[in-house]
């Protein structure tokens, strides 16, 4: 046995077994009635019904619809980008590369607190940059707190922003793993650029591109709460195109202080995660085996 390589492994291990496995046993939460008093164990089992408080709100077909819609645009449209802006930093030089990829990778780090305050300071409709710089020349712009049909665009675009640098990051350096003398065999038989990126380059990330797609796949029940909760400024009038899962079982922890249902509502989006990782992952599968993830 490498007692080096298994000390060296420890620390992941330990943290493996602390915070991903040794919580499991919180799972029967969702089908208990929590009293502190009694503790988890001891408090009485009450089998579906916290999962009775979600399915049966009338909110249960919004909030679901919602978190699909936008989490599966967000995807769609950051592969896409992503792989776009790839291709095109990998025909520029190595020092130019360096100043975009730092650009397209700051907002990444950006809290979504500095970011719903920076819109709010550009779209507050009374004292807000753009609508009052757009009154001067006659141009009036609807209060978008108060006008739910243009969130989506709102938090995509959002989306993007923060997560396109990360993407970008991701496919270029698949990138540059591609043997140069491909290239260099292309472009002697003739190949221009354009064909170069269909025949050599894309087909290369393909696989990359799969993998990652049906990750972000697992995570489409699951919403990033500090977008949707900060940039909507959890603005009611407009629930009914940005109220996702998270939002609502924060709002709902919020107010009945039921941890049961929240723990409910957990468990429902890793479930239906899982299966989603594994209907994607058999379609991957039917068209090309080797780029399945088991």
């Amino acid at each position: 046995m490498n007692w080096g390589l298994l000390v060296l492994g420890l620390p992941g291990l330990i943290f493996l077994l602390a915070f991903y496995y040794a919580p499991l046993f919180g799972l029967i939460i969702p089908f208990k009635r929590l009293n502190y008093a009694k503790g988890i164990w001891g408090s009485d089992w009450v089998g579906f019904k916290n999962f009775e408080f979600f399915f049966k709100s009338q909110d249960a077909v919004r909030v679901t619809r919602n978190t699909l819609g936008l989490n599966l645009s967000f995807i769609v449209f950051t592969l896409i980008l992503a792989v776009t802006l790839a291709l095109l930093l990998f025909s520029l030089s190595r020092k130019k590369v360096k100043i975009y990829q730092t650009a397209m990778f700051i907002p990444y780090f950006i809290s979504w607190v500095v970011a719903s305050y920076v819109l709010y300071a550009l779209q507050n409709p009374v004292s807000g940059l753009l609508p009052n710089g757009l009154k001067q020349i006659g141009i009036e712009l609807p209060n978008i707190y108060a006008t739910p049909k243009y969130w989506p665009f709102i938090l995509s675009a959002s989306y993007i922003w923060k997560n396109v640098g990360y993407m970008t990051l991701l496919f270029y350096t698949a990138l540059m793993g591609i043997d140069a003398t491909q290239f260099e065999a292309a472009a002697i038989d003739g190949a221009n650029a354009l064909q170069i990126t269909f025949r050599i380059s894309i087909p290369f990330l393909v696989p990359v591109i799969t993998l990652l797609a049906i990750l972000q796949i697992g995570k489409i029940f699951y919403s990033d709460f500090g977008m949707f909760y900060f940039l909507t400024r959890d603005s009611g009038p407009i629930y009914s195109t940005t109220d996702v899962i998270d939002t609502y079982v924060y709002r709902a922890l919020r107010l009945t202080g039921d941890i049961g249902m929240a723990s409910a509502a957990g468990l429902y989006q890793s479930v239906m995660g899982f299966a989603a990782v594994l209907c994607s992952n058999l379609i991957v599968r039917r068209i090309n085996r080797e780029s399945a993830i088991f």
